[in-house]
C-alpha cells in the first residue's frame, strides 16, 4: 500500500526541499506582495516587507501545527504579515522617510466592522490566488487531454458528456481525469486551502 502523499505544507514543516520552498514562494509571493503594496504604497518598502515575512515564515514554519480548522494556516500567515506591518509602521514613526499611506494598525486582524471585512477580503484573495498558483504548479504533471477534461468539467462547469464528445473521450475517461487532478490538487493544497 502506498504512503499518503504529504501536502506542500506538511513537507515544509517536516523536511522541506529547495523545490518545496520554491513552490511556497511561487504560491505566496503574489498575495503578500499585493497586500504589502496596498498597505505601504511604495513598491520598494513592500518588497522589503515581503522578504521579512518570508524570513519569519522560514524560522517559524517548522513549529507550525495546523489546528484542523478551516483557514488556520491562512490566519497564521495573516498574523505574521500584520505583525511585520506593525513593526514597519513603528520604525517609520521613529525615522519617517516616507508618508504612511497604508491601513491603520489592526486592520488585517478582523475583529469587527471594516477590519472584519478586510480580513474576509484577505481570506477570499488568499484562497483565489493560492488555488490559481497551485493549478499552475500542478499542470505539468498531467497530459493535455487529462488537463483539458479537468479544466472544462471542474473549472468551467461543463457536463462530462459534452466534454467527452469535444475531446473524443468516453464520459468515464473525462470523469477519471477530473478526479485524478482534483485528488492531486487536494493532496497538495491540504492545510493551505479547502478544495
Amino acid at each position: 500500500m502506498a504512503d499518503t502523499p504529504f501536502s506542500l505544507l506538511e513537507r515544509l514543516t517536516r523536511s522541506p526541499s529547495g523545490r518545496d520552498w520554491e513552490a511556497f514562494v511561487t504560491l505566496y509571493q503574489p498575495i503578500l506582495q499585493a497586500w504589502a503594496r496596498r498597505a505601504l504604497g511604495r513598491p520598494t518598502d513592500a518588497d522589503d516587507l515581503v522578504q521579512e515575512v518570508f524570513h519569519v515564515i522560514v524560522q517559524r514554519l517548522p513549529g507550525f501545527r495546523h489546528s484542523g480548522h478551516t483557514g488556520a494556516f491562512r490566519a497564521w500567515l495573516r498574523a505574521i504579515l500584520t505583525n511585520r506591518l506593525r513593526h514597519f509602521w513603528r520604525s517609520q514613526t521613529r525615522h519617517p522617510t516616507v508618508p504612511i499611506t497604508g491601513p491603520v494598525e489592526g486592520e488585517l486582524e478582523g475583529d469587527d466592522g471594516p477590519a472584519a471585512e478586510l480580513a474576509r477580503e484577505w481570506d477570499r484573495e488568499h484562497d483565489r490566488l493560492v488555488m490559481a498558483r497551485l493549478l499552475e504548479l500542478l499542470r505539468p504533471e498531467f497530459t493535455d487531454s487529462t488537463w483539458s477534461a479537468f479544466r472544462r468539467c471542474a473549472l468551467e462547469g461543463r457536463p462530462p458528456a459534452d466534454v467527452a464528445r469535444e475531446l473524443g473521450l468516453t464520459v468515464n475517461a473525462v470523469c477519471v481525469a477530473k478526479s485524478r487532478v482534483l485528488r492531486r490538487l487536494r493532496e497538495e493544497a491540504r492545510g493551505l486551502i479547502e478544495v
